[in-house]
């Protein structure tokens, strides 16, 4: 049996994280009682006992809530770093985090200083932890596609600075992909993968039109597409991840339980699969205990976990040279 403690050790990689989903509960109640933001009980609890049952409304509600705690480039100084500390605490050695500079433009000053914020904070807070940093830009499905095509431009000024990937977030029965499809052929063709969000609220389809028409690397969730074999042939084929978060599943009602969560249709449909957070500020659950649901509901034992560790570190967009560490490392863990 695989214990808590080795689930830490194990080497792996973050590739789904959202900033203020991110944020430790302590400071966002000391950053609120500093700003004088009124939160909600259910934020103000640091363990409700309904946090399994939010549904996507007031999921979104809680999370633009969190948000407003973040008021200067201080306080997003301080979150990367506790973000990145979190991450060498649980044995993440790299983590590609999603921020969306068109929610914090206003209090930063401008799309561009967000930008500029988020990219000198990454990269000290890297510094300081000797966790590799690299940022998705991701647009909002909910705002105009003229606002995402702006996004894209932007992320790709700051390739150089940290920006590898632009993604495509918030509900997604808000519009057509296809109205973001210009967006995203700006970004792919600075430079950057593709890595929206697709099959978490909507089906199969939704996966499948998603690839036709953003050609992806990664897809955010995409656990859907475990109701269709062919959508899940698509994946394969592509070498499409899927980038699977069981306890935002859970929470947000898309299964009714952990072990829903398609871990092994998904895997055994040849469908590269890598496990993340999400949000735990929200969802309650953090990088450790998404492996903890796979050895525990699902059965996974020490090969199994090593082979998600794995293709976390190869569906990022570290070096090959970093790649070949982390497989040595994994490698070890997996003979100790």
């Amino acid at each position: 049996m695989v214990t808590d403690a080795e689930l830490v050790a194990l080497p792996k990689a973050h590739l789904h994280l959202h900033l203020t989903g991110g944020m430790r509960h302590a400071t966002l109640v000391e950053l609120a009682h500093e700003h004088g933001v009124q939160l909600p009980e259910r934020l103000v609890d640091d363990q409700p006992d309904d946090w399994r049952v939010l549904g996507w409304a007031r999921f979104q509600r809680l999370y633009d809530l969190a948000r407003a705690v973040l008021r200067s480039e201080s306080d997003i100084r301080r979150l990367f770093r506790e973000i990145a500390e979190d991450e060498q605490a649980a044995g993440s050695r790299w983590l590609e985090l999603q921020v969306t500079p068109s929610g914090y433009a206003v209090r930063l000053g401008d799309l561009v200083t967000a930008m500029d914020v988020f990219c000198a904070a990454a990269a000290d807070a890297a510094a300081a932890t000797g966790v590799g940093i690299r940022l998705i830009v991701a647009a909002n499905r909910t705002r105009p596609p003229w606002e995402a095509e702006t996004l894209a431009r932007l992320a790709v000024r700051h390739r150089d600075d940290g920006v590898v990937g632009f993604g495509l977030s918030n509900d997604e029965r808000a519009a057509e992909v296809g109205d973001f499809a210009k967006a995203t052929r700006i970004a792919r063709d600075g430079g950057l993968m593709a890595v929206p969000h697709a099959g978490e609220l909507l089906g199969p389809a939704a996966v499948a039109r998603t690839v036709e028409l953003l050609s992806p690397r990664r897809i955010g969730h995409g656990v859907r597409a475990a109701e269709d074999p062919n959508v899940l042939a698509l994946l394969a084929e592509r070498g499409i991840a899927c980038e699977v978060c069981p306890a935002s599943n859970v929470a947000l009602g898309v299964f009714t339980g952990h072990e829903g969560v398609p871990l092994r249709p998904l895997e055994d449909a040849g469908v590269p699969v890598v496990l993340a957070a999400d949000d735990p500020l929200l969802f309650g659950a953090s990088l450790v205990d998404q492996y903890r649901a796979a050895r525990d509901v699902h059965g996974y034992g020490r090969a199994d976990l090593a082979r998600l560790a794995r293709a976390s570190v190869d569906h990022s967009t570290m070096s090959a040279a970093a790649q070949l560490a982390q497989h040595r490392e994994i490698d070890g863990w997996l003979a100790s």
